[in-house]
């Protein structure tokens, strides 16, 4: 187990063979969950404030004036802790989603490496899209319609749902289960060219610095430099999807037939600058969501490696 670990963090793809892919998937699962659960706690503020600006559609006299505002706003009516109103629901699927994700990617990338352990450009981009459609489709779908409702339904003057669980069995009540499947396809895309994108500019980078030897270490707040312009990428790269899939996972979701034609009534309505809504403090979030992401998955690696040589 110990040799297997330290073989997939150096990249040793000959080893890596030797105890096949369920030893590394498994490492990716578990270790990416708890990489998911600690990240989503320092980083959930700017979420929920993305989240409010994209839900305040344009109108004469709009709700916030800005991310600032938004801010202002929720502590003065709610408290700080207002801020982590919807923490619940991405803490629980926080787990799952980052487990996914990095399972899902080190699978992928232990069948298309070669024998140095690196991947081409384009097996880069294709094994991130793998690991962002697994995880829309096993936990950010119904993780991310949940959280959208609780939080807008805490902006309606008489808020509907008391709680976590209780927001979810009125939800399902309502609407069945696919009430908690609303936007799967702008999710699948969004979560897809996300992760093709982190993980392309990733697994690039790394490859530059290293100069193809991936037994070469990188120090860790290089990684986190790395996560964050991975992230600024993806944020400028899938905004328009992420703002269109806000919309479709809302209670307000009946206005549109479907997600074609949410981001058509977008376009026709509001404009182009209005699929870039919530920009700002998405990608603050991204950028230290991706750069920290990384590290701590990088640093439990090595954690349990030291262990493990014991």
């Amino acid at each position: 187990m110990a040799e297997a670990i330290r073989a997939a963090s150096n990249g040793n793809l000959s080893m890596w063979k030797k105890y096949g892919p369920s030893e590394n998937t498994v490492r990716g699962i578990t270790i990416g969950g708890l990489t998911g659960a600690i990240e989503i706690c320092i980083t959930f503020p700017t979420e929920y404030v993305k989240t409010q600006l994209q839900l305040d559609e344009r109108s004469a006299q709009p709700k916030y004036k800005g991310p600032i505002d938004c801010v202002k706003q929720t502590v003065r009516g709610h408290g700080f802790f207002g801020l982590y109103r919807g923490l619940s629901v991405l803490l629980y699927g926080s787990i799952p989603k980052s487990g996914a994700r990095f399972g899902t990617f080190e699978f992928l990338k232990g069948k298309a490496a070669d024998e140095r352990g690196n991947l081409t450009p384009m097996t880069r981009l294709l094994c991130g899209l793998g690991a962002g459609v697994s995880e829309a489709i096993l936990a950010v779908t119904p993780m991310e319609t949940i959280k959208v409702k609780l939080i807008h339904d805490q902006t309606l003057e008489k808020p509907r749902y008391r709680g976590f669980v209780h927001g979810v069995s009125t939800i399902i009540k309502t609407d069945g289960l696919k009430g908690i499947y609303q936007g799967l396809t702008a999710t699948i895309i969004k979560q897809g060219s996300n992760q093709a994108i982190r993980f392309f500019v990733m697994e690039t980078l790394k490859d530059w610095y290293r100069g193809g030897d991936n037994t070469k270490p990188i120090a860790k707040p290089l990684v986190g430099l790395m996560g964050a312009i991975a992230g600024a990428a993806s944020v400028y790269g899938n905004t328009p999807v992420d703002v269109v899939k806000t919309r479709m996972q809302g209670l307000e979701r009946q206005k549109y037939k479907n997600t074609f034609d949410c981001a058509l009534q977008i376009w026709r309505k509001e404009g182009f600058f209005a699929f870039y809504k919530g920009t700002v403090p998405r990608l603050s979030r991204v950028c230290l969501d991706v750069a920290i992401t990384f590290m701590i998955y990088d640093s439990i690696i090595e954690a349990l490696n030291k262990y493990w040589k014991k």
